[in-house]
């Protein structure tokens, strides 16, 4: 579960935050709350209508597709970039994903209602929103193509990308289980594909953790899934705004 914790924020440290005009983030900063997320916690489940709207600073959140036999794959991942929760301002309030965190850390969160009311209010906020959600279905529609037509370690590369360039750092904590269930492909193959990167030199991995060791290595191999979204993210997403007001919480 998230646990709130006493900490000072910038509202800069999550992308969609700093890029709101300065009066829209003054008047959502005193209702912001900082959270800290473990790796495993469910934010939402699949049905049920989300309390909150979650803005990851470092920590990495995954929407995930529930298979009838229990089994599950990764429909998108949500980092510093963005947002969990658009279905609350699109008109659907519940969704039949559920939201785990991936990659611990800490997060702002919203109350759904403030929300809400601040979507209904139009104006530049309405738009900013309007126009992530535009991103984020053009990253759920790569994704998609990615798994489908691309090879093994072009998806890891680009999946381990995406996750530095949300969590910073070079190091990543997940299991070849668990990508095997994020690619959406068996637990053997990510092995391999892990084992050849390994020898090229991209990476280290021992169980249960990967550490980067040549980015330009997993760019050259990664697919162009990676850039084609870096490019769509830039061109809808305006650039952080001057003022960034802090965040506390006691």
């Amino acid at each position: 579960m998230p646990i709130p914790v006493t900490v000072l924020f910038t509202l800069d440290q999550n992308k969609l935050l700093a890029a709101l005009p300065a009066s829209d983030r003054e008047r959502l900063a005193e209702h912001l709350e900082p959270v800290l997320l473990h790796a495993g916690d469910v934010l939402c489940d699949a049905g049920v209508i989300p309390s909150h709207i979650y803005f990851p600073a470092n920590a990495v959140l995954s929407i995930l597709h529930l298979m009838e036999d229990g089994a599950s794959s990764e429909l998108v991942a949500v980092g510093n970039e963005g947002m969990v929760g658009i279905s609350l301002f699109m008109g659907g309030a519940a969704t039949a994903a559920r939201t785990v965190v991936q990659t611990g850390g800490h997060c702002l969160r919203l109350r759904a209602d403030l929300m809400r009311a601040e979507f209904e209010r139009g104006g530049p906020a309405m738009d900013l929103l309007l126009r992530y959600t535009q991103a984020f279905m053009a990253q759920m529609a790569q994704n998609a193509i990615c798994n489908r037509y691309h090879k093994i370690e072009q998806h890891l590369c680009r999946w381990l990308l995406q996750n530095l360039d949300r969590a910073g750092g070079d190091e990543v904590d997940i299991t070849h289980s668990m990508l095997a269930g994020i690619l959406g492909v068996r637990r053997e193959g990510v092995s391999e594909a892990a084992a050849r990167l390994q020898l090229a030199g991209g990476i280290s991995y021992r169980r249960g953790h990967v550490k980067v060791l040549d980015r330009a290595i997993l760019e050259s191999q990664a697919c162009d899934c990676y850039r084609t979204m870096q490019v769509e993210f830039s061109r809808l997403l305006p650039p952080p705004g001057k003022s960034r007001p802090a965040v506390s919480c006691r």
